[in-house]
């Protein structure tokens, strides 16, 4: 049976003004209660077209007929019960409001109702709440629909993100890779070019080459360091279980020169077993102590290397007695390339510190600093103790 507010079965005039459309779906047995359900919406102000059903399959025959803005049920028919239509509304995966409406209803049987997914209900002796009711679930509606198409975007231009980011990492590995055969030859020729002619170019000639080939050097150093930090995480299957006093001790071996030679002090106390990727690891400490030696003071490099558990991670902290770093360069210091000091100064490409925060991140962490300039560093950074499938909770 259909109702509309513009019926002559219901006597009601139209208005002169505009009201708000509305199609219901009434689950109802009693034809005159359907009918003072829609005289109250009408005297409300609602343009309503209404769908009478009193069973599940002309239930779900109008749904897929006249899909309904609410759904109003009663909560009690003969053959059939207003809360198996909820049931129907998740079935055909519809997110319609459904008000029950009935002459008696506790309050412990609604509130187990509104539990189980009705929206709201409202007493047959009260039907005067009956169009606010409606009016809030139809708001609610309509923010649920714009959350639900702002997630849908936001997943979407995270996507088209991870897919660009994927895109470049593969240009930068590619390109990197297939520039150092080409370069690989212009410094091969400008070394033959110098030794071979070496006395018989004048003064500017001889000053031009070697631009050339120290630029040449520099480019394929920039180069390889490229390839370094585009190959990160191109490996992610390889991740596991670090023990990072196992890398520390391949870390202080491999730095044995450069610590031996500015007099550095390396400490750490016992350090503990990380998810991530070993050899990851390993670049991740060499380059912050490297670095704590590398930008040293007057005084020789003192480091210290310290964890602490943190909820389900390790934070590690990397502290040095060196030149420091201003506040104001805290970020821009973990961007390929950036460099705070020229070459002449403290040589390398600034690529460093933008390996350690890709590392990091990859593996569920991330890494900061808090130093003050001419007062030493600190480097901070958590990585999760243990793999996704072994967390509590579901979270890193």
């Amino acid at each position: 049976m259909t109702m509309s507010s513009t019926g002559t079965k219901l006597g009601i005039q139209d208005s002169p003004e505009p009201q708000p459309k509305l199609r219901a779906l009434l689950v109802e047995d009693n034809a005159l209660d359907a009918a003072l359900v829609v005289r109250a919406l009408c005297k409300d102000g609602f343009d309503i077209a209404a769908d009478v059903v009193q069973d599940e399959a002309a239930f779900t025959r109008a749904l897929r007929t006249h899909p309904p803005e609410v759904v109003l049920a009663d909560y009690n028919l003969p053959n059939w019960k207003g809360m198996e239509a909820l049931k129907v509304l998740l079935s055909e995966g519809l997110d319609i409001p459904m008000i029950l409406v009935s002459g008696a209803l506790g309050d412990v049987t609604a509130v187990e109702c509104i539990k189980q997914g009705a929206t709201d209900y409202v007493l047959k002796d009260g039907l005067a709440r009956l169009p606010e009711v409606i009016r809030r679930a139809l708001r609610e509606k309509n923010e649920r629909s714009l959350r639900h198409q702002a997630e849908e975007d936001l997943a979407r231009k995270i996507d088209e993100l991870a897919r660009s980011n994927a895109d470049l990492e593969q240009f930068a590995y590619v390109a990197s890779h297939d520039l150092q055969e080409p370069l690989r030859m212009v410094t091969a020729y400008t070394q033959l070019l110098s030794e071979r002619y070496h006395g018989q170019l004048d003064e500017s000639a001889a000053k031009f080459l070697g631009y050339a080939s120290e630029g040449a050097q520099r480019m394929q150093v920039l180069i390889q360091d490229l390839l370094a930090f585009s190959r990160v995480g191109r490996n992610s299957a390889a991740c596991g279980s670090v023990d990072c006093n196992a890398v520390m001790a391949d870390v202080l071996l491999t730095l044995a020169s450069a610590i031996l030679e500015s007099g550095a002090v390396v400490t750490h106390a016992g350090l503990p077993a990380v998810w991530g990727v070993r050899t990851q690891m390993a670049q991740v400490f060499q380059n912050l102590i490297g670095n704590a030696i590398k930008f040293r003071g007057k005084e020789p490099p003192v480091v210290s290397v310290q964890s602490e558990k943190s909820g389900q991670h390790w934070q590690f902290s990397v502290s040095d007695n060196g030149i420091g770093i201003p506040p104001e360069y805290a970020e821009n210091i973990f961007v390929v390339f950036q460099r705070l000091h020229t070459r002449n100064e403290y040589p390398g490409n600034g690529i460093g510190l933008a390996i350690c925060k890709k590392i990091i991140e990859r593996c569920g962490g991330r890494i900061w600093m808090e130093s003050q300039a001419g007062s030493g560093s600190t480097f901070k950074f958590i990585m999760p103790s243990h793999g996704p499938d072994e967390r509590v909770g579901g979270r890193p």
